[in-house]
C-alpha cells in the first residue's frame, strides 16, 4: 500500500522555496524517511542520487579529505553513475548520522551551491547533532521531522470516504450518528495497528493481525540494536532499562515518571543521559509539568517533573502485550492501563501539529490536566477522556482557577461545543489546529 504521507507537500514547498538550504529529515527509525526522500526524488525531479553513509567506510574518507561541494558533486557523481545537475536531480544523503564530515559539509553547499537541492535522513540525527556541537552547520540547513504515520494518514489508506468527509467538516456541530460510529471503530483499528509505516501496509493489504504484529514486534527488537551507537558503554545498559520500563510507568494512575520504579533507590542522575539520548534519537517524547499557566509556558516548567511517552501507539500497545485480536474486538484500548493509549495518540497528533514541546499541568495531588497548549495568545487545557465516560474534577478545577478563552475535551463522545468548551471526538485530534 502505498500511503499518502502529509509531509510530501512540506518537501515539495522546500523545493520550490527561493530560500531553500540543504534539508536535514529528522525522525525515528522505521518511520518512513528513506522511502518519502526516493518517492520524493522520483515524482518532483528529473532524478536522484541515493547515497547510505551506514558502512561505506571509503566513501566517510573522502568527506574527511575535503569540504569542497564542487569537487564532492564530481565524486557523488562518479560513484552513482549519474549526472548531477543543478535544480533537477535530487541528492539524497541517508544515515548521516554516520557521517559527521558530511554533515558538516552542508554549509558549504549552502554558502557555495545552493542551486543544488541536497536531502540528508538518519534514524539519530538528534543524537548525531548534539555530539557534533558546535561543528554543525548551524543556520546553514533547514529541518524536518517525519513522525509515524497519522489517524488521517492512516484514514486516507484504509477508508478514504471518512478522511474525506473528516476533511468536509467545517461546523462545530455532531457529526452524523452513522458517520460517528464507524469513525470510532478505524479510530480503534488504529490504536491497535499504530501508525509505523510498514505495519500499516501490511494490515491494509492483508487484513492478517498476525503477520501485522509480527512487524511490529520487529520493530521493537530493532530498536534497542541503536542503543550501543553514539553513546557511552557505560550508559548503554541504562538506556536498556528505561526503555523497557516506559510501559511500567504509563500504566500508573500518575503517569510521572519515576526513577525508583526502574530500580530501588535509582537517582535522577544516573538515567537524565539515558532518557535525552530516547528523546533525542524520536523513540520517546517527554512533556513537562507545569504549576503556573503563563506566557511563555516554557518558563514555567518543572524540569524535573516530567512523563515519557512512546513515538507511537501501536508500539505502546505491543510493549503492553496486548494481543491484537482481542484489543480490536473489545474494549481493552479504551478501559486498560488507565487512558494509557489515549493520551499517547492524542500527544502524537499534538506534536505533529504544534512541535515537540508540550506540556501538562498538575496542582499537587488535587488536579491534573493532561496537556497544556500554546497556541498564539491563548493558553488551551486539554483533557483526555478515553471512552464517553467525561467525568471529571480536574478540568473544572483549572477553568474556576484561570479561566481559560477555550478549553478542549477529547472523548468518544460527539463533536459539540458547550460556551467556552469544546468537545471533540478522539477520530478528530488530526484537525485540531484547524479547529482552534
Amino acid at each position: 500500500m502505498d500511503i499518502e504521507r502529509d509531509i510530501l507537500n512540506d518537501l515539495i514547498n522546500w523545493k520550490n522555496s527561493t530560500y531553500r538550504k540543504p534539508l536535514v529529515l529528522q525522525g525515528a527509525r522505521q518511520t518512513g524517511k528513506s522511502w518519502i526522500l526516493k518517492k520524493f526524488g522520483k515524482t518532483m525531479f528529473s532524478n536522484y542520487v541515493y547515497i547510505n553513509f551506514d558502512g561505506e567506510t571509503e566513501l566517510k574518507n573522502e568527506f574527511a579529505k575535503t569540504k569542497d561541494p564542487v569537487r564532492l558533486i564530481r565524486l557523488l557523481s562518479q560513484i552513482s553513475g549519474k549526472e548531477i545537475k543543478p535544480q533537477t536531480t535530487l541528492i539524497i544523503w541517508d544515515e548521516i548520522q554516520e557521517c559527521n564530515d558530511a554533515l558538516n559539509s552542508l554549509k558549504y553547499f549552502c554558502e557555495q551551491l545552493p542551486e543544488y537541492a541536497i536531502v540528508c535522513a538518519g534514524s539519530l540525527l538528534g543524537v548525531a547533532m548534539k555530539r557534533s556541537g558546535s561543528s554543525f552547520p548551524v543556520g546553514k540547513v533547514d529541518f524536518m521531522t517525519l513522525y509515524p504515520v497519522s489517524f488521517k494518514e492512516f484514514l486516507r489508506a484504509f477508508n478514504p470516504k471518512q478522511e474525506t468527509f473528516l476533511s468536509s467538516v467545517d461546523k462545530t456541530e455532531p457529526v452524523p450518528e452513522i458517520f460517528h460510529s464507524q469513525l470510532i471503530d478505524s479510530y480503534k483499528t488504529y490504536l491497535t495497528c499504530g501508525g509505523m509505516p510498514e505495519a500499516v501496509s501490511c494490515y491494509i493489504d492483508t487484513s492478517d493481525w498476525e503477520r501485522t504484529e509480527q512487524i511490529i514486534k520487529n520493530i521493537l527488537i530493532a530498536y534497542p540494536l541503536d542503543f550501543s551507537k553514539h553513546i557511552s558503554n557505560k550508559d548503554i545498559p541504562r538506556i536498556h532499562q528505561v526503555w523497557n520500563n516506559l510501559q511500567d510507568q504509563l500504566a500508573k494512575e500518575n503517569r510521572k515518571f519515576r526513577y525508583g520504579l526502574i530500580k530501588k533507590n535509582s537517582r535522577a542522575r544516573e538515567y537524565e543521559s539515558s532518557i535525552e539520548w530516547l528523546c533525542l534519537s524520536g523513540l520517546v517524547h517527554r512533556v513537562y509539568a507545569v504549576g503556573t499557566p503563563k506566557f511563555p509556558i516554557s518558563a514555567y516548567k518543572n524540569s524535573s517533573s516530567f512523563k515519557l511517552y512512546l513515538s507511537d501507539v501501536g508500539l505502546l500497545r505491543s510493549k503492553f502485550n496486548l494481543d491484537p485480536m482481542v484489543s480490536i474486538k473489545g474494549n481493552k484500548l479504551f478501559t486498560e492501563f488507565k487512558g494509557a493509549f489515549t493520551e499517547n495518540y492524542v500527544l502524537q497528533s499534538i506534536i505533529r501539529q504544534f512541535g515537540e514541546e508540550q506540556f501538562y499541568w498538575t496542582s499537587g495531588n488535587q488536579a491534573e490536566i493532561e496537556f497544556l497548549l500554546q497556541k498564539n495568545d491563548l493558553i488551551i487545557p486539554i483533557e483526555v477522556k478515553a471512552s464517553v465516560n467525561v467525568q471529571a474534577k480536574s478540568l473544572s478545577v483549572y477553568r474556576k482557577k484561570y479561566n481559560p478563552k477555550l478549553s478542549i475535551r477529547f472523548s468518544l463522545k460527539n463533536l459539540r461545543k458547550d460556551d467556552d468548551l469544546l468537545n471533540i471526538p478522539l477520530y478528530m485530534v488530526d484537525y485540531l489546529n484547524e479547529m482552534v
